[in-house]
């Protein structure tokens, strides 16, 4: 025995020691000289003193080569009555019986639970040894034997005797009644015993069953036996059919699903790092993904029912909906920028919201936030998210989300394949949403098409701002303030707790760190384009030209950056509306807004698009035309978008998906210029060049145009740039002299005489106003 507390230590050659985590076994030990080597899992020695090893606090002794423990706890956790069968209790609690009658002479073990016939005689403590019991247990146990071998053997008493009275003695008195049970009913769970030939043949027909259509378990069992008999000869043996099911059961799973969807588990799994995320604070991770919206609702330009897309981001830690957007088009890298911002900046109140969905947690008042932010909060979380999970669309897989992610500080990570549990909490959002609130709503789809209405498109209602409000009002209203059935905190699983409820937890918790993004964050979001400034023309953007006051200090010049685009000046730009682009001078890192030079001076332009632009350029190529400025492209991107047809012609000429593709691009703009800063193109731009009106202008909202409008709007604005074109074509007219002093008391003298020289064919303006004068003061 060595150890420094003289108790269970035997280094014996074998003997496995835990000595931080890893395993070494005595090779040799020299008790005498103070020394022993240990071998490690690579085989190289380590000679190290006796006292060494006694005083780590890091070693100790592997269960698996102590002899002092019994079999069945060796390498694993301690045996209990619980792992025991029914039966098997009932074993242990009658061998209990006989070993303290033995030792008290009583089955209890109790003198005052004794029954009428004990002690008996032989059992007597007072009058007999404990040798001699155990010699008249053995002999009663032979007697039971022989009278009845089936129950006994039953019992496991068949086969006890003196030594095996006294080796069940010791090992209750040190494990308890657990030690009276045999260990073969506790014996090491290995599974089935699989042969080195076997398992390679199991995995080789696993890889090759992936690849092939699906097999039932016979024909897996088939190309089991042939590649062992091909590999590895006939002599070898194979389990039956029914271990072969077990086994690969057991391995690989049941064969219930898909091929293709084995297929990609099967390649997750492959690259899968086995780690387990624990979300324990708020912004830890964040669940973001996009539906189709299950409520028909009505665009804003023609009136038509559509179906919108819905994004949601869910912090997966309280479970409160951080950011939501509602669109016409599929999301894009744009869009998921915007809500990306959308999280790290508060909700601001509307008009018909009440106090109640105010700011209301602890740590920070309402006030101070809204003092920061500009504008009254709603109670919404909002905080600079660590970690964003995805599905595997390509909009979370370009460039531009990754620059996002530096300027963010935010790690996009895309789900695994096939494992629905890395988004489970935003699907079960969506979920939620649709039967606690879009179920009620007029339009609604149901689940699928055997769920469907009659006809959906007819009783759709709702405009898309006014979904996106109820959805806004529902989510602070009710969303946060809903009681958790199933996602309570690991801290008090049977409390009561709301999203709203455990960020405040949290905070107390761990605090908040109030950072409200200023509102140059939005510019930093658009996608950046490097290009040189023209002298004249100013910049070429999408086969656009732009231009501004801004860029007269660096036309002609280079803008000495280095790197890839060596020179160049980046511009930013927002696809949703390419009207407008962005240009942040180098010196005071000021932002300004660039037009398009096709932009009409007075008056509104119809919204439109990059496919817009896309499709004008073809139109010109197809013509034959080459223009010289985006001035001349205007006329036809007109007539592209439809401005040209006449008003009472629109629903005519203009099929459904025509004008489905007019209302995204409204939609599109007006969500563009809702996410700008509120004095962005203001102090640049008329108000009627605007789109549509700012976020935290006077205005407060976005009215797009109803089609008749937007028709309207795109005649006005080829009937204003014609108009701009002739005055421009004319030369401008000499400035009349300042009249007389005495010709304008003359003109305007309610005295004055009419003069005798006039042509009575032609009334002259001057005379009719005398001659009116002069009867006036007759009277």
């Amino acid at each position: 025995m060595i150890d420094a507390t003289a108790s269970t230590w035997v280094l014996e050659p074998g003997t496995e020691l835990i000595i931080d985590r890893e395993v070494w076994r005595v090779e040799t030990c020299l008790p005498h000289l103070g020394r022993v080597t240990l071998i490690g899992d690579e085989g190289a020695p380590w000679k190290v003193q006796l006292s060494e090893l006694i005083h780590r606090p890091d070693c100790r002794p592997s269960t698996l080569t102590r002899k002092d423990l019994p079999a069945a706890s060796r390498g694993r956790q301690p045996k209990s009555m619980a792992d025991l069968l029914p039966i098997q209790q009932e074993h242990v609690m009658r061998r209990l019986e006989h070993i303290r009658e033995i030792e008290t002479g009583y089955r209890s073990g109790d003198p005052d639970a004794a029954l009428p016939h004990e002690p008996l005689p032989q059992y007597d403590p007072e009058n007999t040894t404990l040798t001699q019991r155990r010699k008249a247990k053995e002999a009663e146990l032979r007697r039971a034997r022989a009278m009845d071998p089936a129950l006994a053997k039953s019992l496991a008493l068949h086969k006890v005797s003196v030594r095996t009275l006294a080796r069940w003695d010791t090992a209750r008195r040190k494990l308890g009644p657990i030690g009276l049970s045999d260990d073969r009913w506790l014996r090491e769970a290995t599974g089935h015993r699989i042969t080195p030939e076997v398992r390679e043949a199991l995995f080789a027909v696993r890889g090759e069953s992936l690849r092939r259509a699906k097999l039932t378990a016979r024909d897996r069992e088939r190309l089991i036996h042939q590649y062992v008999r091909e590999t590895f000869g006939e002599q070898a043996k194979i389990p039956s059919y029914d271990v072969l099911r077990r086994v690969w059961r057991d391995w690989f799973g049941s064969n219930g699903g898909r091929q293709r969807y084995a297929r990609s588990a099967a390649m997750a799994q492959k690259y899968a790092t086995g780690r387990h995320v624990v979300v324990h604070r708020p912004g830890q991770v964040v669940a973001l993904d996009t539906t189709v919206l299950p409520v028909k609702v009505l665009e804003d330009v023609f009136g038509d029912a559509v179906s919108a897309h819905l994004t949601l981001a869910l912090d997966v830690y309280t479970h409160s909906i951080v950011g939501f957007r509602l669109s016409l088009v599929s999301d894009s890298s744009i869009d998921v920028a915007m809500v990306l911002r959308d999280m790290t900046m508060p909700l601001p109140m509307r008009p018909d919201w009440g106090e109640d969905m105010q700011w209301a947690y602890p740590g920070i008042p309402g006030t101070v936030v809204a003092d920061f932010a500009g504008y009254e909060v709603a109670g919404l979380p909002f905080f600079a998210p660590e970690t964003v999970t995805t599905d595997h669309g390509s909009v979370y897989r370009n460039h531009h989300l990754v620059e996002v992610q530096r300027v963010l500080g935010t790690n996009i990570k895309p789900s695994r394949v096939l494992r629905p549990t890395d988004k489970k909490a935003v699907e079960r959002a969506f979920g939620a949403i649709r039967s606690l609130l879009f179920a009620l709503l007029l339009g609604y789809q149901g689940v699928d098409t055997a769920d469907r209405g009659v006809n959906p498109e007819a009783d759709a209602c709702l405009t898309v701002a006014e979904m996106e409000h109820i959805l806004a009002t529902w989510i602070v209203g009710i969303w946060q303030n809903r009681r958790f059935d199933s996602y309570a905190p690991s801290w008090d699983p049977g409390g009561d707790h709301s999203p709203n409820s455990l960020f405040a937890a949290s905070m107390t918790q761990g605090g908040f760190a109030l950072r409200i993004p200023s509102p140059e964050l939005y510019y930093q979001l658009l996608p950046s384009h490097q290009v040189m400034i023209h002298g004249k023309r100013g910049v070429k953007i999408k086969n656009l030209w732009y231009d501004g006051e801004a860029l007269d200090p660096y036309r002609g010049e280079l803008s000495r950056r280095g790197g890839k685009a060596k020179n160049c000046y980046v511009i930013r730009r927002d696809p949703r509306d390419p009207c407008f682009v962005f240009f942040q001078d180098p010196l005071t890192h000021d932002w300004h807004t660039l037009r398009w030079v096709g932009l009409p001076e007075e008056g509104q332009f119809p919204a439109f698009s990059d496919a817009r632009v896309r499709e004008a350029m073809r139109e010109l190529r197809k013509r034959g035309l080459a223009p010289k400025s985006d001035r001349e492209l205007l006329p036809v991107l007109l007539e592209v978008i439809g401005g040209k047809i006449p008003v009472d012609r629109w629903p005519t000429q203009l099929t459904k998906k025509q004008r489905t593709e007019h209302a995204r691009e409204v939609t599109q703009a007006a969500a563009a210029a809702a996410d700008r800063p509120a004095d962005a193109t203001a102090a640049q731009l008329a108000p009627a060049a605007v789109p549509a009106a700012r976020t935290g202008s006077d205005d407060g909202k976005v009215v797009p145009l109803r089609w008749r409008g937007r028709a309207e709007q795109g005649r006005d604005a080829v009937t204003n740039e014609r108009r701009r074109r002739r005055e421009a074509a004319v030369p401008e007219r000499p400035a009349p002299p300042p009249q007389d002093l005495s010709e304008r008391l003359r003109a305007t003298s309610l005295l004055a005489l009419p003069d005798d020289d006039f042509n009575d064919d032609t009334d002259e303006p001057g005379a009719a106003a005398a001659a009116a004068a002069e009867e006036e003061v007759s009277q």
